[in-house]
């Protein structure tokens, strides 16, 4: 089969399913019995032809697709793909670019440093940021902490890169007690464990208290990194950065922020007060994945310290050919992988076709959603948990069984998709809007569905 014919068939199988979007349960139809069946069997001896393997392949994986790209998914901070981020992304799978080097693909590579200067404007950060494209915040969080391991032990006299972490001096990390988990695994993956991390406790909206990060800086010396959070991950409460910035200031420490999400506030004139001050930090991670609504995957790192960057990241080796103008980026001096796909392209798509007014308003609007779920469930009887600044809604229907009960009567209806978390001890219904595709009336079906599932009473006329 001719390969233009195959990819037709291809974007047919794709514009159905966008289509029935609206229509689809958000749930997958089909258990783990029922795929293997249709997907399994023994390895064939003899190959398909592409068409064939293509139709058998749609016709066995769609009862189980999630609808994720849907406007009613509110499982996680998951957003859909804009089209032209997803037609992107298909052109760079066509276009089959290893983003490693420049020579092999000079288009990938300035593309992503075009889009380094359009982020770091949108995102409030000094503009001689370095930048990493990677697979999402937890390899963003590997990327940026290992460029502040480097850095603060150099400080103390030490060469990680040169000598290991053996014998090297001890690091102190603190943390917020309502961190993010993959910050954690960040630091477990760089050799820094458990017994380093120093737990600053919260409020009752999951942000960091800074009179207590002050003790825990004077309490100790030596190299320090601080990891504050600007979106929680239940709340999406912000850490007071601007003030963490103060207390961290003067001490020699590193200020790295989980930006996963809540980053992207700053794109809006009504919500960057929110992350007032993360612009002094020194590391930042976050996802494009997410708000700013590209195809999976797409973390990016920021680095104010280029130089402490590339020193933790870069690689040379005698059969690489390095780009010897300065104008010429090596993607692998700065993203820990050699191999990559070009994910550039599809982030340079959905800046250009939303600008910065449309990345504006679409984070504006999400919040907007996440505020209409919270006063309609409010006003219903249910309780709303947390102050809903971003776009975030914490639920809870009396207590914790009955709150589990509601969540999975409404995954099992399939009008939407929301998960459910643990908040003070309880379990919680978790709504997350971050979806370009939420409207008013994907908000509406929700209630109705969510309400229906508690026994409350309908949504407001």
């Amino acid at each position: 089969m001719e390969e233009r014919a195959l990819f037709r068939q291809v974007a047919e199988h794709a514009a159905d399913f966008v289509e029935t979007l609206e229509t689809r349960p958000i749930r997958a139809d089909a258990g783990v019995e029922a795929l293997t069946a249709a997907l399994g069997g023994p390895l064939p001896e003899e190959g398909e032809a592409p068409d064939e393997v293509v139709a058998a392949l749609v016709e066995a994986a769609e009862p189980g697709l999630v609808g994720v790209p849907s406007g009613r998914y509110f499982g996680f901070v998951i957003g859909g793909g804009v089209p032209a981020a997803v037609a992107a992304d298909m052109l760079a799978t066509v276009w089959d670019q290893n983003a490693g080097l420049y020579v092999i693909g000079p288009a990938a590579a300035v593309v992503e440093e075009v889009c380094r200067v359009w982020l770091a404007e949108l995102l409030g950060l000094p503009e001689h940021v370095s930048a990493a494209y990677v697979t999402g915040c937890q390899m963003a969080h590997v990327t940026a902490l290992a460029a502040a391991r480097h850095q603060v032990l150099a400080d103390a006299g030490w060469d990680v890169a040169a000598d290991g972490l053996a014998g090297a001096p001890p690091i102190r990390v603190i943390v917020g007690a309502k961190r993010h988990v993959t910050v954690d695994r960040a630091l477990r993956l760089l050799g820094i464990g458990a017994s380093s991390l120093v737990v600053v406790p919260t409020d009752d909206q999951g942000r960091m208290e800074v009179e207590a990060l002050r003790t825990a800086l004077a309490a100790g010396s030596g190299p320090t990194i601080v990891c504050a959070q600007a979106g929680e991950v239940n709340t999406g409460a912000f850490d007071p950065l601007d003030e963490i910035a103060d207390a961290v200031e003067g001490t020699g420490a590193w200020l790295h922020v989980d930006g996963a999400f809540g980053l992207w506030a700053a794109a809006s004139p009504k919500l960057r007060h929110l992350v007032r001050g993360s612009e002094r930090a020194d590391s930042w991670a976050t996802d494009c994945h997410k708000w700013l609504n590209v195809p999976y995957d797409s973390g990016v790192a920021f680095c104010a310290h280029p130089d402490a960057h590339r020193a933790a990241i870069g690689v040379t080796a005698s059969y690489l050919v390095h780009a010897e103008d300065k104008r010429e980026r090596d993607e692998v001096d700065w993203t820990p992988e050699f191999s990559r796909r070009a994910r550039g392209f599809a982030v340079y798509a959905a800046l250009r076709s939303l600008g910065r007014a449309g990345v504006a308003e679409l984070v504006e609007r999400c919040c907007a959603h996440a505020r209409r779920f919270g006063e309609e469930l409010s006003t219903a009887g249910a309780d709303v948990l947390n102050d809903v600044v971003l776009n975030q809604v914490l639920v809870r229907f009396g207590d914790g069984e009955r709150t589990r009960a509601v969540i999975a009567a409404v995954q099992e209806d399939g009008t939407c998709w929301l998960g459910g978390t643990e908040w003070n001890g309880e379990h919680a219904m978790r709504i997350s809007v971050s979806n370009w595709r939420t409207t008013d009336d994907d908000v509406e079906r929700s209630l109705r569905a969510i309400l229906a599932a508690a026994e409350l009473g309908p949504v407001r006329a």
